[in-house]
């Protein structure tokens, strides 16, 4: 039998196994590639390549909170989480298919899709087994360190595609000299990433489905779903006498929307700026995902010791302000600042940036599911963390939507990612409503 500490190293694998899916497919190197190469034009890949992530988000974003609730009706999670995972694994590897001289990609972009609704799905029953593997002060801890081991995957994910699947620059070799295995005529590197991703994800999760503790089974009678959509229309209901949970839904909404609209359109944001190419995206990747591991550990240990509002708030106006320093660099300028050309400046700004927003992001993340934990009523964990999905996905269009009207209105990548920096806005000003402590400051 896993002892408890197995059962946390267990859980926390799975942000190590599902994390390369985030880096480099929606990221830093699938995506840039889909926009670049595969699609007739970089703006109607970055067009549809939304279109696509909005499906599935809308998708998770509707039965996440009802499956959740029919989830804490029978008890265990992990069945969901393997049933998931089975989506995940062949909507990753279909990415393999995905080629420059597909005629039309919509197909295989259903794909992406599935792997998109399996990983979130498997994030939402999985996080909600974290309130019983630590007390309500240990679980920051604990989730930071699952964050930033899952940021420790996405760098070790990242060096794989360097070392053994794409070029570098000028060259026809790898980062350690060798011809890509793959080969490189037809985007063989980017298109490997998808293959890669689900075997990593497949391999990884055996920890978890071997020594982390599930919930008891609970005898599940005929009026199990009824029940438990009953519960969540009767939870939906009630989420405005909640003030606290009921602000911080609405916050962690729009400033988590902003969070995504940053990472979904940071890859395709440096190559179109400055035209980075897989080589120095994979290599900016593995900048912010050290940065956000270590963010993310040392977050969660500052959240263990005051609490995750004040570490929600922090990060959130340290995006805002690299988001703006972000907007303001160009090929040939620092915060409109004229620089000479070929300056190497812009690129270290980048870096820069990149860093600070794999930290603050991943500090940002692992505070928001602790909060939750705090706000939440006891035993209807999944259910929350559905409903915080839904919250998460409602409005995840928001971002992609108002990016592409603005990048279309000026005709310009820069001033088509400032909207990101008023939704950052609105989610800290919500904050304010929030109790630190949730149910607990309810009941004082």
């Amino acid at each position: 039998m896993a002892t408890k500490k197995q059962g946390i190293w267990g859980w926390m694998f799975f942000d190590w196994a599902s994390q390369p899916f985030h880096t480099l497919i929606i990221t830093f190197i699938f995506a840039p590639y889909f926009a670049s190469q595969v699609a007739e034009s970089p703006e109607r890949g970055q067009e549809i390549w939304g279109y696509a992530a909005a499906a599935a988000s809308f998708t998770v974003a509707i039965l996440a909170p009802i499956l959740g609730a029919i989830a804490d009706q029978s008890g265990p999670r992990k069945p969901w989480v393997a049933m998931f995972s089975v989506l995940y694994a062949i909507g990753a590897f279909s990415l393999w298919y995905m080629t420059p001289v597909d005629p039309e990609p919509w197909l295989l972009l259903v794909g992406f899709a599935i792997g998109l609704i399996g990983v979130e799905f498997a994030t939402v029953f999985t996080n909600s087994l974290l309130p019983e593997l630590g007390t309500k002060e240990g679980v920051g801890r604990i989730s930071g360190s699952g964050w930033a081991m899952g940021y420790w995957g996405g760098v070790l994910s990242l060096v794989v595609v360097l070392a053994l699947f794409v070029p570098a620059p000028g060259g026809e070799a790898t980062l350690i000299g060798m011809a890509p295995i793959f080969g490189a005529g037809e985007g063989e590197g980017a298109r490997a990433t998808g293959p890669l991703t689900a075997i990593w994800y497949l391999v990884f999760m055996i920890p978890f489905f071997m020594w982390t503790p599930d919930t008891k089974k609970q005898k599940l009678d005929k009026g199990a779903v009824a029940a438990g959509l009953g519960q969540f229309g009767d939870t939906l209901k009630a989420l405005p006498s909640n003030s606290s949970l009921f602000a911080y839904l609405m916050s962690s909404m729009f400033y988590r929307d902003a969070l995504n609209g940053v990472y979904i359109f940071g890859g395709i944001f440096a190559a179109g700026v400055l035209g980075w190419g897989t080589f120095q995206l994979g290599i900016f990747g593995i900048v912010a995902a050290v940065a956000g591991a270590i963010g993310a550990w040392v977050g969660g240990r500052v959240d263990q010791s005051i609490g995750p509002k004040p570490v929600i708030n922090f990060c959130i106006v340290t995006l805002m302000l690299v988001c703006a320093v972000m907007v303001s660099t160009g090929p040939s300028e620092i915060l409109f600042l004229p620089l000479e050309e070929g300056s190497g400046l812009p690129t270290i700004a980048f870096y820069i940036c990149g860093a600070v927003i794999g930290a603050a992001g991943g500090s940002l993340q692992s505070a928001s599911r602790t909060m939750l934990i705090r706000q939440a009523e006891p035993g209807k964990m999944t259910e929350a963390f559905g409903i915080y999905a839904l919250a998460g996905k409602a409005t995840s269009f928001i971002a992609p939507f108002v990016i592409a009207v603005m990048t279309g209105a000026f005709e310009s990548q820069r001033i088509g990612v400032t909207p990101v920096i008023g939704l950052f806005l609105i989610g800290l000003i919500l904050m304010f409503w929030v109790s630190r402590n949730g149910q607990t400051d309810a009941k004082a």
